[in-house]
């Protein structure tokens, strides 16, 4: 009988991967450490005791299965649960894994601290003596999942986001990270899936909270000698939504307060909702113990709208407003402002400013002009699906068409024409400029900018295209 307590687990781990999805696999497994084999018995330490039960209810047979396999017919698994607690070491416990002889071992109660009573305790949003009933959600009621556009870039987090607000702490995703950049919608989401909850269960208590301003008010407890009642104020809450997570970097006794309260909330079934602005891999100054426990759920990304979002965003912005906007406006913001979203409705917003102040009407001209002041150093710099636009409305080619592998005359002069005012007017490199053209490579980019150079030589109606062209794309 082999007593490598690791080389075992290992082996049982090549068996459990390939019968689980991968997903299922990083959230369920890779936390798990081998302790021990004795006796024909492996233990196996598990994060959390809800851990130990999600792990019970769905994956029992897959495990018994695997460890007879592995360890032989008289082998059988042990748990060890890390229990966290305010005032001593974690000390982990052991529950045997049921058997067919034992089955009705399978709903006995395993006893766990309480750490959160319904006493009058320290509310630290407000005053002293609120009780949990009395507690503010502090979420935007314009937030919500109504008002989010959805698109390729935010498919899986809108997805997830609604799945939670449907059965907050009865999925996988617990808990759920939402990360991306600055603009991209994090926080809207957030308070979606806050504001979705209360509708739907109004009596769990919910709660949304900035951690800079989470970590004044345990900054404030530690002063104030409150920061039992700070704890076990966040131990109450049903659906904590921590925004900008990322800012508890470095902050060592916040993380330690906030890891507390994490273990408290996940081993009760409550749900926990988290944003920052890059995934946990790639978070520093953060301790491992924490960053392992943001990966037991689902991290899902927020990338940069593409272009059909960016025009439903505005379009939406719009309708919300009351007002309309020519086509050619729209498309023209969408096209020059592709960084974040909060850019694109600070571009509409700043538009509209302009023409009311001005008395002047909404054209193209002025959304140019506004783009230039609003945008600066980088405004200058239309964008390749900009040009592409431009080119095909002036040839009335669909865009389509300019991406396709299609040889036809007026194809490939458009086609040309648009890779020479991309490496004219943006910073793209040739590669880049042919990946936006169906894929060319950086050689046939070279030879179509050649090739208008020379025509523009030559052909005079060749040239009137270009210098028309040039007008439409100039920012004024």
């Amino acid at each position: 009988m082999n007593n490598n307590h690791e080389g075992a687990w290992g082996k049982c781990l090549k068996v459990i991967k390939d019968n689980v999805s991968l997903q299922a696999y990083k959230i369920w497994f890779e936390p798990i450490i081998p302790i021990k084999l004795e006796n024909s018995v492996l233990t196996i330490q598990v994060p959390s005791h809800f851990f130990y039960e999600w792990l019970e209810e769905h994956y029992i047979k897959l495990l018994s299965g695997v460890v007879k396999k592995e360890i032989g017919a008289e082998g059988s698994l042990e748990y060890s649960i890390v229990m966290e607690s305010n005032n001593t070491n974690s000390v982990p416990y052991t529950v045997k894994l049921p058997t067919q002889n034992n089955a009705s071992l399978r709903n006995t109660p395993v006893s766990m601290p309480i750490h959160a009573t319904e006493k009058q305790i320290r509310n630290p949003f407000i005053i002293p003596g609120l009780k949990k009933v009395n507690i503010e959600s502090n979420l935007i009621p314009a937030f919500t999942f109504e008002n989010f556009i959805e698109g390729e870039c935010n498919r899986l987090a809108r997805a997830s986001g609604y799945a939670v607000a449907n059965k907050p702490g009865g999925t996988a995703f617990n808990p759920l990270l939402i990360y991306g950049g600055v603009g991209l919608g994090k926080t809207h989401l957030a308070h979606s899936i806050g504001i979705a909850i209360k509708e739907q269960h109004p009596s769990k208590t919910v709660l949304y909270v900035q951690s800079e301003k989470f970590a004044h008010q345990f900054i404030d407890a530690i002063k104030n000698q409150t920061t039992n009642d700070f704890v076990h104020f966040y131990q109450m809450i049903d659906v904590l939504i921590i925004d900008d997570v990322q800012f508890f970097a470095g902050k060592e006794r916040t993380q330690d307060v906030f890891f507390s309260i994490f273990n408290h909330l996940h081993q009760n079934g409550k749900q926990i909702v988290l944003t920052s602005d890059k995934a946990p891999v790639e978070m520093q100054g953060m301790e491992q113990r924490l960053l392992s426990r943001f990966k037991w759920g689902l991290s899902a990304d927020l990338a940069t709208p593409d272009l059909e979002t960016r025009i439903a965003i505005l379009e939406k912005k719009m309708y919300g407003s009351g007002i309309e906007l020519p086509k050619d406006v729209v498309e023209y913001l969408a096209y020059s402002i592709n960084t974040n979203i909060r850019e694109i409705e600070g571009a509409l917003n700043t538009l509209l400013a302009q023409a009311s102040l001005n008395k002047k009407a909404i054209t193209l001209e002025l959304a140019k002009q506004m783009v230039d002041k609003f945008v600066k150093s980088t405004a200058r710099e239309v964008s390749i699906e900009y040009i592409q636009k431009v080119v095909c409305d002036y040839f009335d080619l669909p865009i389509e068409m300019l991406k396709s592998k299609t040889r036809k005359r007026e194809v490939v002069q458009a086609r040309q024409i648009s890779m020479f005012f991309s490496k004219k007017m943006t910073k793209s490199s040739l590669a880049n400029i042919g990946a936006h053209c169906g894929g060319k490579d950086h050689a046939t980019v070279l030879h179509a900018c050649r090739t208008v150079v020379n025509l523009s030589e030559t052909d005079k109606q060749f040239r009137h295209y270009l210098e028309d062209l040039e007008k439409k794309l100039t920012i004024q």
